[in-house]
């Protein structure tokens, strides 16, 4: 059986992207997957993402890693499948809003005529210091360590072995090391699953915003922060509440089509 698929990428960190409205594809094949996303002898992608149909919301988002399993919260792929829903003609509410259910609970979302699209990601009420760095989860478990040079980092090297650390080993964990500059502030990200550096990571760079706000000990209110990723740049903004407690929290980046294809379900 011949499979179509969509090929998308946010900000170099990119998806495989399947309509399974019909249902003809099963997630649970892992050793498939993962040779799909082999970067050598597949399509090549940092994950798989299926839009499903949901009786209560505009779709469902089903996320694989690069392992071909499944995990936690995709930012950057919430934001690619918005945008392949809107390729494929569906449709948000009257204003213009998609919501869908992904694996952390519910997602709202705006595409721009400029293909930019905003993600209203999960509320954050845990942010614990470890020495000088920070662990929080965005929708995904992500470790913070600030640098001054982000440039000079071994990000496979030194990620790799905080997410294998002797706390981190059973569940894995993002790492991302965080440099802030007069502009932005800089991430680069290894990710638990593809077990790599990624381009951009989504709820990387959200965790990257709020413990930088934390760091500085900024004040509860509205905070926006431009990013700067390997694959480009990102924009996130939230309301802190309270010291440790973030809502309203948004990203917003584009979502770009890159090419499509059929592929070969055995």
């Amino acid at each position: 059986m011949n499979i179509s698929f969509c090929k998308y990428h946010g900000t170099g960190n990119d998806f495989v992207m399947l309509d399974n409205r019909e249902l003809k594809m099963k997630t649970d094949l892992p050793d498939f997957y993962e040779k799909l996303c082999h970067r050598r002898f597949g399509i090549g992608a940092d994950g798989v993402i299926f839009l499903q149909n949901h009786p209560d919301f505009d779709f469902e988002m089903v996320y694989l890693n690069a392992d071909g399993r499944p995990t936690s919260m995709c930012g950057n792929g919430g934001r690619c499948i918005v945008a392949f829903a809107n390729h494929l003609g569906i449709e948000g509410d009257e204003n213009g809003i998609f919501t869908f259910l992904a694996i952390d609970g519910i997602h709202h979302a705006t595409i721009d005529e400029k293909g930019l699209v905003s993600l209203q990601m999960k509320n954050v009420t845990a942010l614990q210091q470890v020495n000088s760095d920070w662990v929080l989860d965005t929708g995904s478990p992500h470790y913070i360590q600030f640098v001054e040079d982000v440039s000079a980092v071994d990000v496979f090297t030194d990620g790799r072995t905080i997410r294998n650390s002797e706390r981190f080993r059973k569940e894995g964990i993002n790492v991302n090391f965080v440099q802030e500059t007069a502009e932005n502030i800089q991430v680069a990200t290894y990710e638990r699953g593809v077990e790599d550096e990624t381009f951009s990571c989504g709820t990387g760079v959200v965790a990257a915003s709020i413990a930088a706000i934390a760091q500085n000990k900024l004040e509860v209110g509205n905070h926006s922060l431009n990013i700067q990723t390997k694959g480009g740049n990102l924009k996130v903004s939230f309301e802190q509440t309270s010291k440790g407690h973030f809502r309203n929290v948004w990203l917003t980046g584009p979502a770009e089509y890159v090419f499509e294809g059929q592929f070969s379900l055995v």
